[in-house]
């Protein structure tokens, strides 16, 4: 089901993976059954992926743009094939390890979308509800009012809050990096730090990519249920899942190994900065998950196969409104409840890829949940806009092959 809207573009900091939680950038999902009936199956890479081999064949290619470390997943037909490529560290050359953890980045989104879709499907909370019931006095002021900003508006990013990241000097250059990667943020200071910009429009009427709306969300379910959102994600997806290699770090600037070390280029032509320890505590629940490639295909596989939402409540979430950034880096993509719609020549698939520092995570999955493909790419480039592209079109040869 889907709606129409008017589309407020986000920034290029907000979407493009210089922000903390970053981006939304696209891979594709097709079921080779829709891909033989639209006749989608010729290679638009150049390059033809099937099974194992040709997922290396994939992680190389990426590898071979300047991407450090790659790894690369696919579970499809009761299979699941694996492929690395690169090195986990510049300096000493050692190989990107199997299943790597790495920071998920604004995957994160679609845990906690789900999360309060949960408390929805049981009557604790509606989409429909103003922030302002849950959250009393927190987004006021400079124009916010969160009598007139609902539940649905955090999720779909259509509530015209304005992206605290902006002013989170970690993301902004390799001196804001070096000087603020440990520093802890709380939610409500996060918050503040948004409330500081005036609103981009009024809530519903448009679309912008803002992390300062799951930062909200994160509070809402802390004030619906009385736990934390990490907590909630945790009994309600992590442990019924059995997905034991995904966490919230906390204060903990560390990684659990084995890990690939993540680089960002904060500037063009400058040099790869090693940003493997920072606090994520700045990407809150919009973006502080750890996880492996494993552990995200699981989740993303348990979604579309209904093991997560009820039917009403997954319906809400494939709601969609136009995203027009989005869909500048891939034609069509629509924004649902922290997820992402693309139709494709050979049918339709859904996604929430993200970046932090030193790390973009692309992935997809069918429909159906029967074929999934998870790319976590362990540098960033100043402007990784035509790697995310290649990528885009390489997971698409593999899953419409």
């Amino acid at each position: 089901m889907e709606k129409t809207i008017s589309g407020r573009g986000a920034g290029r900091t907000a979407l493009v993976g210089a922000a903390v939680v970053g981006a939304l950038v696209v891979v594709s999902a097709c079921t080779s059954a829709n891909a033989g009936q639209n006749g989608a199956g010729a290679a638009v890479s150049g390059i033809v992926v099937s099974g194992e081999d040709g997922l290396r064949t994939a992680v190389d290619d990426l590898r071979d743009l300047g991407i450090t470390g790659v790894q690369g997943l696919i579970k499809a037909g009761g299979r699941t094939d694996t492929a690395r490529s690169g090195v986990a560290d510049t300096a000493t050359g050692a190989p990107v390890p199997e299943n790597g953890y790495f920071r998920m980045g604004s995957n994160t989104k679609t845990y906690v979308a789900v999360t309060l879709l949960q408390l929805v499907g049981e009557n604790r909370v509606s989409l429909d509800d103003p922030v302002e019931r849950w959250l009393p006095g927190v987004v006021s002021g400079n124009g916010y009012e969160g009598t007139r900003i609902t539940v649905r508006d955090l999720l779909q990013h259509t509530s015209g809050i304005a992206e605290y990241l902006e002013d989170i000097p970690m993301v902004q250059s390799e001196e804001g990096f070096r000087a603020h990667r440990l520093d802890h943020y709380d939610a409500t200071e996060l918050v503040a730090i948004a409330m500081g910009r005036p609103p981009l429009f009024a809530p519903g009427t448009s679309w912008h990519y803002s992390n300062t709306n799951y930062v909200l969300a994160g509070m809402v379910i802390n004030k619906v249920t009385g736990n934390s959102w990490e907590q909630e994600v945790r009994t309600r997806i992590l442990e019924p899942l059995g997905l034991r290699q995904t966490y919230a770090p906390g204060d903990d600037p560390t990684i659990r190994d084995p890990h690939a070390l993540g680089y960002k280029q904060f500037v063009p032509d400058g040099p790869l900065v090693e940003t493997t320890e920072l606090n994520a505590t700045g990407g809150d629940a919009a973006g502080a998950l750890v996880s492996t490639p494993t552990d995200l295909a699981t989740f993303w596989k348990a979604l579309q196969s209904g093991k997560l939402l009820a039917p009403e409540q997954m319906a809400q979430m494939h709601q969609t409104v136009a995203a027009p950034d989005v869909a500048a880096l891939l034609p069509g993509a629509r924004y649902g409840l922290g997820i992402v719609r693309v139709d494709t020549a050979c049918g339709v698939y859904w996604t929430h890829p993200g970046d932090l520092p030193g790390w973009s995570t692309l992935n997809g999955v069918s429909p159906d949940g029967e074929r999934v493909v998870v790319l976590s790419l362990a540098s960033q480039a100043v402007d990784p806009t035509s790697t995310y592209q290649r990528a885009h079109r390489l997971v698409e040869d593999t899953l419409c092959s």
